[in-house]
């Protein structure tokens, strides 16, 4: 005797307990179906016959007793195997047909073979072959509500026989269909049972049972008569046998399906759902469009005002190093800085710029007009070094320097205080101490920093001209550096003292001091600033995902007989996470986007308003990447509660 491709002993199956009446629906069912077999299971309405449809396809789980599929028991199967055998094994034909409205008939036919990992090509071809061989060839991308009961009852017939349906499970298949396409289903049946299909038909109709060979009445929970009592079993020799069915399931149920494709397919279904929902769907990204939008704009505003800070006080000169001597130890004579110091610092690769300076406040006359000014000798490196150049005239040239020429470039007080503000500048002599300099240009206006009102009260002149005509000294007073990074300038400072003790013999009769400390304190307070105008814009994020996270317990709730269509046709629940959270990323991508898009115009229109904007990758890269996290985050939750239905509860919820 061959071994039963289904076998039953004793199943009992009830319903509520601990706390809620209980119910028993199946008192003691023991029955075997054998392959090839076109068995009908007839009864009124509440014998139980659906609920042992669940049983025998494995969607639901006995209360007592022992069913064994192709020899397993199927108690000792893990969620995995039972998905498999729902996937490989059984095709489910439902009378409410069970399509997802979202997809078109070839999707809802292909869905089982999604799940098994089958390539897109190969999927394609099969179930746009199993639509033409049932007659819908020009209705493979009709949605089920373009399509009549009939023709929705035949992609359900398609969709069993994706992954070869071996075991067909039809559950009053003809109760919602008039009588004509009724019996086209039935011919549709009668056709597969012939090809080696079981069939095992669930109705009340006494005439479309009599079409099985094989006829089990239930009543009250109990079968009550049975056609093939006391014969033997039927073997057609058609179809899978037990022992072939057991061998695949050990093999299949131990593969994984091809993620890559499964991932693919759910994102794919994840949009076409949003998209079917896009008023829906737009609200909700509302909030992480607002969430990322602000967050970028507001490290772009941040950025900006800290980079314009910076530069204003770069302009002040407080990314510059000053070096003068001073006494070793005390009571000694101060060190003296000289311009073979200045050339070897000049050769230091942290170094963009030196300048030795000698200066000092001196009596400058211009007609009538006399007043005290800090009167500074430079070299012409002082326009870059300063970031301080001449807007009317120019500034003096090498040869100038060469020549130790008494040219002067003055300040804008000195021009408002000494000079006739009728007469051109250029070209008029200043007397400082008691040599006379002719004026080349004027400094642009550099403001006060620090509490300093004279920055613009200052005459600079060449270096060569002051050392020799005005203070009588060739070694600078101290010397000006300005470090190549100014993020660096520790390291600069560091790379002259080193430098200095060298040419010093080894004694520190030097002083480098420097205002980069106030550009690097500053450059902190901005960093915190922006730190804290991003947290609260994160705060919209935040929400946006509490938004999405609320979207998609929704969603789950209002999809829920999708769910249990998917876990029908074999979805396991890795399978369902991996979808409802696809689902949860895939708005929280296109938010991002949308998020950063709505940033680039909102920074665009404050440029255009003059408001200092910085946009940085790392930062877009960062509120995006954010969006997802917030995305996979909430909707986790959702995902996994979806994941953990009871397939039986899934499909009968309205």
């Amino acid at each position: 005797m061959s071994t039963p491709l289904i076998e039953l002993v004793d199943i009992r199956k009830s319903f509520g307990g601990v706390g809620s009446p209980k119910v028993d629906i199946l008192h003691g069912i023991s029955l075997r179906i054998h392959p090839g077999e076109f068995v009908a299971i007839v009864g009124a309405s509440g014998s139980g016959k659906s609920t042992l449809m669940n049983i025998l396809g494995c969607l639901d789980r006995p209360t007592s007793g022992s069913y064994r599929f192709a020899g397993k028991d199927v108690a000792e199967l893990g969620s995995d195997e039972l998905a498999w055998l729902r996937r490989e094994a059984f095709g489910f034909v439902f009378q409410g047909y069970h399509l997802i409205p979202s997809g078109s008939a070839r999707e809802n036919v292909e869905m089982p073979a999604i799940y098994a990992g089958i390539a897109a090509s190969e999927r394609h071809a099969r179930a746009s072959a199993l639509l033409d061989r049932l007659g819908l060839a020009s209705r493979t991308g009709n949605r089920p509500h373009q399509l009549s009961g009939g023709q929705q009852q035949r992609v359900s017939i398609a969709r069993a026989l994706m992954n070869g349906g071996h075991i067909i499970l039809a559950d009053e298949p003809t109760g919602a269909l008039d009588s004509h396409s009724g019996s086209e289903v039935m011919a549709l049946l009668d056709e597969l049972a012939s090809q080696g299909h079981v069939i095992i038909l669930i109705t009340h109709d006494r005439n479309v049972a009599a079409r099985a060979q094989r006829v089990i009445e239930i009543r009250d929970g109990v079968v009550i008569s049975d056609s093939a009592t006391g014969q033997p079993p039927v073997d057609h020799g058609r179809g899978l046998q037990a022992d072939q069915l057991r061998q695949h399931l050990d093999r299949g149920a131990a593969l994984r399906g091809a993620w890559k494709g499964e991932l693919r397919e759910a994102l794919q279904a994840a949009w076409r759902v949003m998209w079917v929902n896009r008023f829906r769907t737009a609200l909700t990204l509302l909030g992480i469009v607002i969430g990322v939008a602000s967050v970028v704009v507001m490290l772009a505003v941040g950025e900006g005002s800290k980079r314009q800070v910076m530069a204003q006080m770069a302009a002040f000169g407080s990314n510059i190093l000053y070096l003068n001597g001073k006494p070793a130890s005390l009571g000694e004579q101060a060190g003296t800085i000289t311009l073979d110091d200045v050339a070897a610092i000049g050769q230091l690769p942290q170094v963009r710029h030196v300048m030795p300076v000698l200066g000092e406040k001196m009596m400058v006359r211009y007609g009538n007009h006399s007043q005290r000014f800090y009167v500074g000798g430079n070299n012409t490196r002082f326009p870059e070094l300063f970031n301080w150049p001449a807007v009317h005239g120019s500034f003096y040239t090498e040869t100038d320097e060469a020549t130790a020429a008494a040219v002067a470039v003055i300040g804008q007080k000195v021009r408002d205080k000494m000079l006739d503000p009728g007469r051109d500048p250029l070209g008029q002599y200043l007397l400082i101490g008691n040599v006379p300099f002719q004026v080349v240009g004027i400094l642009a206006g550099k403001g006060a920093s620090s509490g300093d009102q004279d920055s613009d009260g200052r005459i600079v002149v060449p270096y060569s001209a002051a050392a020799i005509r005005l203070f009588g000294q060739r070694d600078p007073d101290y010397i000006a550096v300005a470090a190549l990074d100014s993020t660096r300038v520790d390291e600069t400072e560091a790379a002259i003292d080193q430098l200095l003790r060298q040419r010093h013999n080894g004694r520190r009769d030097f002083e480098l001091t420097n205002d980069a400390a106030l550009i690097q304190a500053e450059a902190r307070t901005q960093n915190s600033l922006s730190l804290m105008l991003g947290a609260i814009a994160a705060i919209s994020l935040l929400v946006g995902g509490i938004g999405v996270m609320n979207i998609m317990l929704m969603t789950v709730r209002e999809r829920t007989r999708e769910i249990g269509i998917r876990m029908a046709t074999g979805a396991r629940q890795r399978d369902i996470l991996r979808q409802f959270l696809s689902e949860a990323v895939m708005l929280s991508m296109v938010g991002g986007l949308a998020g950063i898009v709505l940033a680039l115009a909102i920074g665009a229109g404050l440029m255009l308003a003059e408001v200092a904007v910085a946009f940085a990758l790392p930062a877009m890269l960062g509120a995006f990447a954010c969006a997802v996290v917030t995305g996979i985050v909430f909707g986790f939750m959702p995902a996994r509660k979806a994941a953990r239905l009871d397939p039986v509860k899934a499909l009968t919820s309205e």
